[in-house]
């Protein structure tokens, strides 16, 4: 429902042009924002004019106007002074406040339709006749960004990115927690994953200097129908929590780039353990130095490359030979050769995996 504070700021601009005051009550008689100092009108008198057949009334210097809803009456407008001009005045802005109304009525119900969306929440008929009621375009592309904080969000971050992304651009920002942001992107037929990518720059640029709020963003993939937003939304929060589980220090995460952490995310515990314990035998994972897995991460990093890698860490060739002989002979996994190496990979990040599971538990 629109807002008190809105409906005080309506009524102080007209004041401001018209020296006129005015004054607003609902339905039941409770004065919701007034102009100037006059005396508050009695609940039981704005009741009975509210039941009233009357549209309009001039009592004495007041003149009284109903402001409807869909048919119902949602305020009460009282105007005091010459009755010609507060009558003209009082039309006006009675003519503001309805259109105040239908807009936050629309910005309310496209933000339960779009909530509903993501969420699985209607039925396939259902979307496509919501979306004509709201005036949605249902064959466009789109890309749906989950931005998650570090605290719970607030109306101010929302504000904060309003004036990039507005409705009249096609865009829609919704949340359905406390925690993330969900901004449902239009995008043109010439947008690529580039160009996708700046958008989640430009957004980390907003929240970290206007939000003054450290978030992580995640975004699924291009849909091009509204029926699948849902997947899009969906897409981006796997990213989010196997960003946060393979790739930590990435602020920016999207779905296509997730990889083989992907398919590890879906897999089964049960299977994770009986494939780390295929691997590991007897020993753990954790019998592994510090050490050595920095040792093995650089080795991977320059693509099996002895010579680099040794030149990176600052050791012999073979000191770093030994210690991956060390690691050889702890899980008989030759990581020189690109089987091997893939396999403790794999394994490694299994672990993550696993590790991350228990902490949830």
């Amino acid at each position: 429902m629109i807002t008190n504070q809105i409906i005080q700021q309506t009524l102080d601009s007209l004041n401001d042009i018209t020296k006129i005051d005015f004054a607003l009550y609902d339905a039941e008689g409770f004065v919701v924002a007034k102009t100037g100092a006059e005396k508050e009108v009695s609940s039981d008198f704005i009741r009975s004019f509210a039941v009233s057949d009357a549209d309009s009334e001039a009592i004495g210097s007041n003149f009284l106007l109903k402001v409807y809803d869909e048919g119902d009456v949602a305020y009460i407008l009282i105007a005091k002074g010459s009755m010609n001009e507060v009558a003209t005045y009082s039309k006006i802005l009675a003519k503001e406040l309805q259109a105040l109304i239908t807009a936050y009525k629309d910005r309310l119900d496209k933000n339960n339709y779009f909530q509903n969306l993501i969420l699985d929440n209607l039925l396939l008929v259902d979307i496509y006749n919501r979306a004509k009621k709201l005036h949605i375009n249902i064959n466009v592309p789109r890309v749906v960004f989950v931005i998650e904080s570090e605290g719970s969000h607030d109306n101010v971050s929302k504000e904060v990115l309003k004036p990039m992304f507005s409705e009249q651009r096609g865009d829609y920002i919704t949340a359905v927690d406390e925690k993330n942001i969900i901004l449902i992107k239009q995008l043109t037929e010439k947008d690529n994953s580039d160009s996708i990518l700046e958008i989640a720059d430009s957004i980390m640029g907003l929240m970290n200097t206007e939000a003054m709020m450290k978030v992580k963003i995640a975004f699924g993939t291009v849909v091009k129908e509204l029926k699948d937003v849902s997947k899009s939304y969906k897409e981006a929060v796997m990213a989010l929590d196997v960003g946060k589980i393979f790739y930590p220090e990435k602020d920016i995460v999207s779905y296509s780039s997730l990889g083989i952490g992907r398919l590890i995310y879906q897999l089964p515990d049960n299977l994770c353990h009986i494939f780390i314990d295929e691997i590991f035998k007897d020993s753990t994972p954790f019998d592994i130095g510090e050490e050595t897995l920095a040792t093995v991460n650089k080795f991977f990093e320059n693509n099996l490359n002895v010579s680099e890698t040794s030149r990176q860490l600052y050791v012999h060739r073979n000191t770093l030979v030994y210690r991956l002989e060390k690691l050889k002979a702890a899980t008989g996994l030759d990581v020189k050769t690109f089987d091997d190496a893939l396999t403790f990979k794999i394994a490694m990040m299994v672990v993550e995996y696993l590790r991350h599971r228990e902490e949830l538990e």
